[in-house]
C-alpha cells in the first residue's frame, strides 16, 4: 500500500516590523504562483551592509517586511515557462540565485539597458509584505520570485557561502567593472577593502589588471587585500604616491567615505575612469575642480545594483577564481534562521565581512 503523500511544510519568514518591533518568525501561506513566477527554497542567505542600515533606521523601508537580498536556493515550483540568464528552462530542483529586483522589461529604462532602475522596480528585501507577496526577501525558508526577476543557475560545487553574496556584492562589482570598461593591462585603484573591495581586487586580477592598489584605513583589511591579489596596499595618506607610481586607469570607490570619494577624483589618471559605488546613503557634498577633469579626460560613473548579465558573470567568476577558498573564509558558519537576532548582532560587531543564515528554524 502506498503511503499517503503529505503536503509540503508551510514556509516561515523572519518578518521585521521596524526597530521597535524587531523580528518574529511567522508561518506564511504557500503562494499560488502566477505565470512567470518561481518559488525557491532558500539554502543560505547572507546579511549585507544595507540590511544593517535598514535595521539601524538609516534607510527608510516599509514594514512589515522580509529583509535579505543575498541568497541562493533550490527551485521548488515554477509557473509557466521561465528561463535562466543563459536560456535554460527553470525546473524544480535547480540551484539558483536571483537579481535583487524584478523589472517590467518594457519601460524606457528597461529598454535602454538599465533594468535595475526600472520605473516599476520591486526589490527583494526592500518591500513591505502584502496579501500576495509575503515571501519577498531572503530571510525566510522560501522566496517568492515574481515575474521579471533574473535567475542564474548556480553550480553544485560552488559553496553556498560563496554563492549567496553574488546577488549583491559580486554582481555590483562586475557592473562597476563593466561601466568603467576595466580590461587587461589596466592599473586599478580600489578604495575600501570590505566585501566589495576584496571582490573588486580579485575580479580586477581576473580581468587581467596589471596592478591593483588597495587602500583602507584598517590594517587587517589591507592584509586581506594582499591575499586577494593586490599589488600594493596603503592607508589614505599614502594613496597619492602609490597611485602615481603604479597608475590609476580605473578607480573603484567602494567605501562611501567622503574622503575616499575625494581621493578617487584626485588620483584618477589621464583618460581614467572612476566608479562611485559605496555612496548609497546621503553624505556630505564633495567638491572637485572641473577644469582638472576636462584636461585629464576623466570619466565618472555611478554604479548601483546591476543587470542579470552582471549576476551571471558574477557566478561564473566565483566558480573559476583561484581565491574561492578565501571568499568562503569571509563567511563564518551559518546560524539558523531562528537565531537571526544573534546573526544581526554578529554582523554589527563586524567580526566578518558577511554573516550567514541557513534556513533550519533552530
Amino acid at each position: 500500500m502506498t503511503a499517503p503523500s503529505l503536503p509540503p511544510p508551510s514556509p516561515t519568514a523572519a518578518v521585521w516590523s521596524g526597530p521597535d518591533g524587531g523580528f518574529a518568525l511567522i508561518r506564511q501561506p504557500r503562494p499560488e504562483l502566477a505565470p512567470g513566477e518561481v518559488l525557491v527554497r532558500v539554502e543560505l542567505a547572507t546579511l549585507c551592509g544595507s540590511d544593517l542600515h535598514t535595521l539601524a533606521g538609516d534607510r527608510p523601508t516599509p514594514v512589515p517586511t522580509v529583509l535579505g537580498h543575498e541568497a541562493v536556493g533550490f527551485v521548488e515550483e515554477v509557473a509557466g515557462p521561465v528561463r535562466t540568464a543563459d536560456g535554460k528552462s527553470v525546473t524544480p530542483g535547480q540551484r539558483v540565485t536571483w537579481t535583487v529586483g524584478a523589472s517590467c522589461g518594457s519601460c524606457r529604462r528597461c529598454t535602454r539597458g538599465v533594468p535595475q532602475k526600472c520605473a516599476e522596480l520591486r526589490k527583494y528585501g526592500h518591500e513591505a509584505v502584502d496579501g500576495r507577496w509575503r515571501l519577498n526577501g531572503g530571510f525566510a525558508t522560501h522566496c517568492h520570485l515574481v515575474a521579471g526577476t533574473g535567475l542564474v543557475e548556480v553550480p553544485a560545487a560552488l559553496p553556498a557561502a560563496v554563492a549567496a553574496p553574488a546577488s549583491c556584492a559580486t554582481a555590483t562589482v562586475v557592473c562597476a567593472a563593466r561601466r568603467t570598461e576595466l580590461s587587461a593591462g589596466d592599473a586599478v585603484v580600489v578604495l575600501g577593502c570590505g566585501m566589495l573591495g576584496l571582490t573588486a581586487i580579485a575580479y580586477a586580477r581576473d580581468r587581467g589588471a596589471e596592478h591593483v592598489v588597495a587602500c583602507d584605513v584598517d590594517e587587517n583589511r589591507r592584509g586581506q587585500a594582499l591575499a586577494f591579489g593586490a599589488t600594493a596596499v596603503c592607508g589614505p595618506d599614502e594613496l597619492p604616491g602609490l597611485a602615481e607610481a603604479y597608475g590609476a586607469d580605473v578607480v573603484l570607490e567602494l567605501s562611501g567615505s567622503a574622503r575616499a570619494v575625494r581621493s578617487a577624483l584626485d588620483v584618477v589618471g589621464v583618460d581614467g575612469r572612476v566608479a562611485l559605488v559605496g555612496s548609497v546613503s546621503p553624505g556630505p557634498r564633495v567638491d572637485f575642480a572641473p577644469d582638472a577633469f576636462v584636461r585629464n579626460l576623466s570619466r565618472v560613473v555611478g554604479t548601483h545594483n546591476y543587470t542579470v548579465d552582471d549576476l551571471a558573470e558574477a557566478v561564473r567568476f566565483l566558480a573559476r577564481t583561484p581565491v574561492q577558498g578565501l571568499f568562503a573564509a569571509l563567511v563564518p558558519p551559518a546560524l539558523p534562521l531562528g537565531e537571526i537576532d544573534a546573526a544581526v548582532a554578529s554582523a554589527r560587531a563586524g567580526t566578518a565581512p558577511r554573516v550567514a543564515l541557513h534556513m533550519d528554524i533552530g
